[in-house]
């Protein structure tokens, strides 16, 4: 079959951990300010690392810079974990107001990026950059990146197993792991996503990247220009299902 050309989206869900100045009194105990500068407040080092690919991609990025501990953008609106223990005592007045101003324009901003690369005749790959912590509950995490994917969707499966090979082929030394640290059909933009959109119009992949491999910027470059040219290679490898 004739190739069909293949347009690429970046996200960063949690790239900062910025509140909007009405916001900020939740924040003011000495626990939810330690809360916002760690990782549970944002995705640390994310945010570079989606800058950098989509730079060498040439990819349009789009980022979220509120932190996720007001209102969680890679959550569905039913989903427990939407507000966090700071903002979850608000109104549902106020929790109204926060998915109005801040969750559906900025889901709703790539939802309609990518209606409009898949009706100009694009397969589209949506690369949602995030970042995990070296270990979680005493298990350390045994990566350098995380593949996140359905494996119900062949789009996806084609795509995380040619990103795998070439790093199997070129760039040995990263461990890169399928599915891990979670689950690529766990709650998040992409799953959401997969039901906007068929399988081979449109294949959201989360990238996860290690933390502590990212606090080194030299490294934290070199794996994002690795990750960027294994991506680039589907731009003239992939075939229309």
């Amino acid at each position: 079959m004739a190739a069909e050309p293949l347009a690429v989206v970046v996200t960063c869900e949690h790239a900062g951990n910025e509140l909007p100045i009405e916001w900020t009194h939740l924040f003011d105990s000495p626990e939810a300010r330690d809360a916002l500068q760690s990782h549970r407040g944002w995705d640390i080092g994310a945010l570079d690392m989606a800058g950098m690919i989509a730079r060498r991609l040439s990819a349009p990025l789009l980022a979220w810079p509120v932190s996720r501990l007001l209102i969680e953008s890679n959550r569905s609106l039913d989903a427990p974990d939407l507000f966090s223990s700071f903002s979850r005592g608000l109104s549902d007045t106020e929790r109204a107001v926060l998915v109005e101003r801040y969750y559906r324009p900025y889901r709703s901003s790539i939802e309609r990026l990518i209606t409009a690369m898949v009706a100009m005749g694009h397969r589209v790959l949506h690369l949602a950059v995030h970042s995990c912590t070296d270990e979680l509950n005493g298990v350390k995490r045994e990566l350098e990146l995380g593949l996140l994917f359905d494996p119900a969707r062949l789009f996806e499966v084609e795509i995380t197993g040619d990103i795998r090979g070439w790093f199997d082929r070129h760039a040995a030394d990263y461990r890169v792991r399928f599915n891990e640290p979670y689950l690529g059909t766990d709650d998040g933009l992409t799953s959401f996503l997969r039901t906007c959109f068929p399988d081979r119009a449109y294949a959201g992949i989360e990238l996860e990247f290690r933390q502590g491999f990212l606090s080194n910027p030299t490294e934290a470059a070199a794996l994002a220009q690795a990750t960027a040219t294994a991506i680039e290679q589907l731009r003239t490898g992939l075939r229309a299902a």
